[in-house]
């Protein structure tokens, strides 16, 4: 993945297991990964963290892995989750009967850009998040 002028200032990876999803330790992770965004920046990739990584657990396929990485100038989170699966996730109209499937709307709205890249075995959902309160 690429904001499309520079390698990331940093990266990191996490490899997701296949039993129940931890979510809180996950978000515990990510934050401790990214403990230099401001409160409101780092709320927005959390979500957007939480709901791709929920798909995996969802949909998804193992072996599964979430990569971090971070641009300065100007500050964007790169979020990118790696599954084995090729099914690729539908962003489908908000509906208020709809218990669930809202997670994509919700990466759809934070992001700047999202998207899927098919690879050799499976795919990775990617999605970068513009984090303009921290400096």
């Amino acid at each position: 993945m690429t904001n499309g002028e520079k390698p990331p200032d940093t990266s990191r990876v996490l490899e997701l297991d296949g039993g129940v999803a931890d979510i809180t330790a996950i978000r515990r992770w990510a934050l401790s990964a990214l403990s230099t965004l401001h409160d409101d920046d780092a709320l927005d990739v959390v979500l957007v963290i939480t709901e791709l990584v929920s798909n995996v657990y969802d949909h998804g396929r193992f072996p599964a892995q979430l990569h971090l990485y971070e641009w300065a100038r100007p500050h964007v989170v790169g979020i990118e989750v790696d599954d084995s699966s090729s099914k690729r996730p539908v962003l489908r109209p908000w509906s208020a009967d709809s218990g669930r499937g809202r997670g994509l709307i919700l990466v759809d709205e934070l992001a700047q850009r999202w998207g899927v890249v098919r690879r050799a075995l499976g795919k990775s959902v990617w999605a970068l998040v513009p984090c303009p309160g921290t400096v």
